[in-house]
């Protein structure tokens, strides 16, 4: 079984602000979502723990299993660039992200896609039907990738429709 959590909270979630990989630790409830997930998944043995490379997954992977998070570069946050930390309202969007023709470094979304499933493909190859508990701590981004690789693709190709939300947990089957 797959196990996909989002992160807990931050300052930059509560002030309503895009965060990537500028972004903060859990804040005090951020910590308490991430306890709160640690008794929703209390019962379960995980054989691995993934995490995005951001310190605000890894946290909460960490305090939601008690276990070290082997940190996976595919599964880092999508790259918002200069746009990143600005208030959402004050960003100019694109297709969902902020517009790469006015932000410097926005990573293209094709490539983000394929980063994630080429991940969750490769865990897949190696653990379908097999019994075994996979924890995966990351995004916004992150779990609504991961989503539609199960469940297909937004038409618009809009993950962020698909997203959880902080310190949410979803599950899936190989």
């Amino acid at each position: 079984m797959l196990y996909v959590i989002r992160h807990g909270q931050t300052d930059l979630n509560k002030e309503g602000r895009v965060q990537g990989r500028k972004g903060l630790p859990l804040n005090s409830p951020g910590i308490q979502q991430a306890e709160k997930l640690k008794e929703q998944i209390s019962g379960i043995r995980f054989d691995y723990i993934f995490s995005s490379p951001q310190e605000r997954a890894v946290q909460t992977a960490e305090i939601a299993t008690v276990m070290k998070a082997n940190i996976d570069e595919r599964l880092n946050v999508f790259d918002l660039g200069t746009a990143d930390g600005l208030k959402k309202e004050e960003v100019r969007l694109a297709g969902g992200i902020p517009d790469p023709s006015l932000y410097e470094g926005v990573e293209n979304v094709a490539n983000y896609v394929t980063r994630v499933f080429g991940f969750i493909k490769e865990l897949e190859e190696k653990y379908a039907g097999k019994e075994i508990n996979i924890l995966i701590s990351g995004h916004q981004c992150t779990t609504g990738t991961i989503r539609a690789y199960f469940e297909g693709m937004p038409e618009d190709g809009n993950v962020l429709k698909l997203a959880s939300r902080n310190g949410e947990l979803k599950t899936y089957e190989f």
